[in-house]
């Protein structure tokens, strides 16, 4: 079984969830007979540095403990090496650990569970996306859902989820499609109107909301949700459902499956796993078995 492994603590996750659950995650993982080591960094390049250091040192897994923000950190340090990588979801979103089936909010018990795992190898390699030389492994977003992020991401108050709220309605009172050129594999490039295209890995963003509600961890396939030239009345009709994942079968809502995907708009910015990837044009390629993770 793993002897050694690294604890990922981000103490703000969750308001400060990721910190208090750093100790009951740890106390599970000790009592199954694990040693282990805890990497906090000053800010995301110390704490990622430390992380890449200990995975290229030998730890038998690393263990991020957070939310999405701390998943993309680890996914940095660990993808493209054999190292698994394990969650304690303590975050707001938690949509890897959703995609995952992992348990959520719950760290002793999370804690229990991946070393359960480890002693048994209940290991996965699952896809990853990647723009640039950065990994994802939920959802790539561009356009009216970029936008709601870019508010909230200017907003220093209220705090928490409320904040997106305010800054989704904000958008909405502004609505309009966005001009984009989208090109799949090797295929022609499309000009269309766009809400927004969104490029799964995985099927969730936002904290549960189903985007691209059929995507596979292990097809090293991405499904690409494009909601497209829509008025703001059906887009109102059409937002709730993306909970559900019934948003799929609307006639505006298409999804195309492709392993690379080039994405051109003006003034927008993507984003993946919740964090700027920076302003478009980007392309998007799902790199097969790039990461191996620990089951629930």
């Amino acid at each position: 079984m793993a002897s050694e492994i690294t604890l990922f603590v981000n103490p703000t996750a969750g308001r400060g969830r990721g910190a208090r659950a750093a100790q009951p995650a740890a106390s599970a993982l000790r009592a199954a007979g694990f040693n282990v080591r805890t990497v906090l960094g000053e800010n995301p390049s110390d704490a990622l540095a430390q992380a890449r250091a200990a995975v290229e040192s030998g730890t038998d897994a690393l263990i991020a403990v957070g939310g999405d923000g701390m998943v993309s950190l680890a996914l940095q340090a660990v993808a493209g090496t054999r190292t698994p990588l394990g969650l304690i979801a303590v975050g707001t979103g938690n949509d890897f650990a959703r995609a995952l089936d992992l348990p959520v909010q719950d760290p002793a018990a999370a804690g229990r569970r991946i070393a359960e795992s480890l002693k048994a190898s209940r290991l996965r390699d699952i896809d990853l996306g990647r723009v640039n030389g950065t990994w994802f492994g939920t959802v790539l977003a561009s356009g009216f859902d970029s936008r709601v992020n870019d508010r909230g991401n200017r907003m220093r108050l209220p705090a928490g989820r409320f904040k997106y709220d305010l800054a989704i309605l904000a958008e909405l009172a502004a609505f309009k499609p966005f001009p984009f050129r989208i090109t799949l594999d090797d295929g022609e490039a499309r000009e269309i109107e766009a809400t927004l295209v969104a490029v799964g890995n995985g099927s969730s963003y936002g904290g549960g909301m189903r985007i691209c509600a059929d995507a596979d961890l292990e097809d090293g396939l991405f499904d690409v949700t494009i909601v497209g030239d829509c008025s703001r009345t059906t887009l109102l009709k059409v937002f709730p459902k993306v909970y559900k994942g019934t948003h799929l079968d609307h006639p505006v809502v298409s999804v195309h499956r492709a392993e690379k995907v080039e994405l051109l708009a003006e003034g927008i910015t993507g984003y993946a796993d919740g964090e700027p990837l920076g302003p478009l044009p980007l392309t998007a390629e799902c790199i097969p078995a790039a990461v191996r993770v620990v089951l629930a």
